[in-house]
C-alpha cells in the first residue's frame, strides 16, 4: 500500500471545524469508510446499509466487513441485482425518517437508477417546497482496474453534478473518506460518494474520533507557483506524482483536491490561478461536459478579464475505456502525461519532454478480482 499523508497545516486549515489531528494513526481508505459507516450507525439508529453484496464475507472490499455482526441483517443486508427499485427502496426509507446508505458498487449501473435518482430523489425538498427530506447516501465504485473494460471503469459523476439537489463528493485521501462519509450521512439532501478503486488501497492519517469534511472547500496538497494542477479523485494522487516530476525541469505546480464536486468551490482553485496563469485539470471521465470541463468554464468566467490565464482538460479520449493494458496505459491520464502536459502549457508550446517513470512514484494496483 501506498501512504497518502496531507500537510498538516492543509489538513487542518481546510477541513471544517478547523480540522482534526489524527497524531500517528494510519489507516486504508477502506478502513475509514468502515469506521465511520460503524461510528454513524453506533450513534444514529436511523443509520442502515444495504445493497448488493454489503453482507458478503468479502463485504464490498471490506468497507461494510462485520457490520452486519456488529448491527443486525435488519440494518445490514444484502439485496437483489434490481438497482431501480433498491434505490427506489432508500428514497422511501429516507422519507420516512432513516437515513440509508445504498451501495451499488459499480458507479456504470446507477444508469438503471436515473429516473428514481434525478425525477425523485433530487426533487423532493424543492417539490414539496422545503417540507420533506430525502437524506440518503449513494455509494459507487469508479475507475480502471485489471481490465474491466468499457462498461466496469467508468466516472460518471458528471451526470450528477448536472442535477441540482444531488450532492457529489470524490474523496481521495482515506482521511477525507471517512469525514466526508460522516458528512453525508447527516446531509439532508442525497449524496453521491464515488470510490476509485485503486483508493482503496492507500493509506493515511485518520483520527478516530468524529469530525466531518463539510460539502463546499477545495483543499491544497501541493504549493507551488508556475500551474496550478487540478486531480478529482485518484486524479489527485497522480497530480501528486507530476508534482514531482514537475521538478526536475524547473517547473513549480501547486496541486488542488477539489473533494467535493457538487456544491464545488472554485475560490480556492481561482485564488491559485490567478497566481500562477496556467490551469489543468485532470479527471476520470470524458473531456467532453465533464467535471473538468466545468471547473474549467467556472474559473474561466470568474478571472476573466482579471489576469491573464491557460486551460487545459485532460481526461478521456471520446471512446470507451479500454481493456487491454496497453491500450489503458494511453488511454488514462498519468503523472507522467500530467507532468508533461504542464510543463508545455506553462512553457509556451511543445518541449518534447516526457519524463521516465520513477519506481517510488509508481501507481499502486487495483488487487482484484472483485
Amino acid at each position: 500500500m501506498t501512504s497518502i499523508t496531507l500537510p498538516p497545516n492543509e489538513t487542518q486549515n481546510q477541513t471544517a471545524g478547523g480540522g482534526v489531528d489524527a497524531g500517528d494513526r494510519e489507516i486504508s481508505y477502506v478502513e475509514a469508510i468502515r469506521e465511520a459507516t460503524s461510528q454513524e450507525m453506533a450513534r444514529d439508529d436511523r443509520v442502515l446499509i444495504y445493497g448488493l453484496d454489503v453482507d458478503d464475507p468479502k463485504a464490498i472490499q471490506g468497507t461494510t466487513k462485520g457490520l452486519v455482526e456488529e448491527f443486525g441483517p435488519e440494518r445490514v443486508f444484502g439485496t437483489p441485482l434490481s438497482e431501480d427499485s433498491m434505490t427506489g427502496v432508500a428514497i422511501g426509507m429516507a422519507l420516512g425518517g432513516l437515513r440509508p446508505i445504498h451501495v451499488h458498487i459499480r458507479m456504470d449501473f446507477l444508469m438503471l437508477s436515473m429516473n428514481q435518482l434525478v425525477n425523485v430523489a433530487a426533487k423532493t425538498h424543492s417539490m414539496f417546497g422545503g417540507r420533506l427530506k430525502c437524506p440518503m447516501v449513494v455509494r459507487s465504485m469508479i475507475g480502471k482496474s485489471w481490465g474491466q473494460g468499457a462498461q466496469h471503469s467508468q466516472g460518471l459523476y458528471s451526470y450528477f453534478m448536472h442535477v441540482p439537489g444531488l450532492k457529489v463528493v470524490c474523496p481521495t485521501t482515506p482521511y477525507d473518506a471517512k469525514g466526508a462519509l460522516l458528512a453525508a450521512i447527516r446531509d439532508d439532501d442525497p449524496v453521491m460518494f464515488v470510490e476509485h478503486r485503486i483508493l482503496h488501497f492507500q493509506n493515511g492519517p485518520v483520527p478516530e474520533q468524529d469530525y466531518v469534511v463539510e460539502p463546499g472547500k477545495s483543499r491544497i496538497t501541493a504549493h507551488g507557483d508556475d500551474v496550478t494542477l487540478v486531480g478529482i479523485s485518484y486524479q489527485q494522487l497522480e497530480c501528486l506524482r507530476a508534482h514531482q516530476y514537475l521538478k526536475d525541469v524547473g517547473v513549480s505546480a501547486e496541486v488542488i483536491d477539489p473533494i467535493w464536486l457538487a456544491p464545488l468551490d472554485t475560490d480556492t482553485i481561482c485564488e491559485s490561478v490567478a497566481r500562477t496563469g496556467h490551469l489543468i485539470v485532470a479527471d476520470n471521465g470524458w473531456t467532453n461536459c465533464g467535471a473538468a470541463a466545468e471547473i474549467v468554464a467556472q474559473v474561466t468566467e470568474k478571472l476573466q478579464g482579471k489576469c491573464e490565464f491557460k486551460v487545459q482538460r485532460l481526461g478521456f479520449a471520446p471512446t470507451s475505456c479500454p481493456t487491454t493494458p496497453s491500450l489503458e496505459d494511453e488511454f488514462y491520464p498519468t503523472a507522467q502525461s500530467i507532468a508533461a502536459s504542464a510543463n508545455d502549457l506553462v512553457k509556451g508550446g511543445p518541449q518534447g519532454w516526457f519524463p521516465e517513470e520513477r519506481p517510488e512514484l509508481a501507481a499502486v494496483e487495483f488487487k482484484g478480482p472483485f
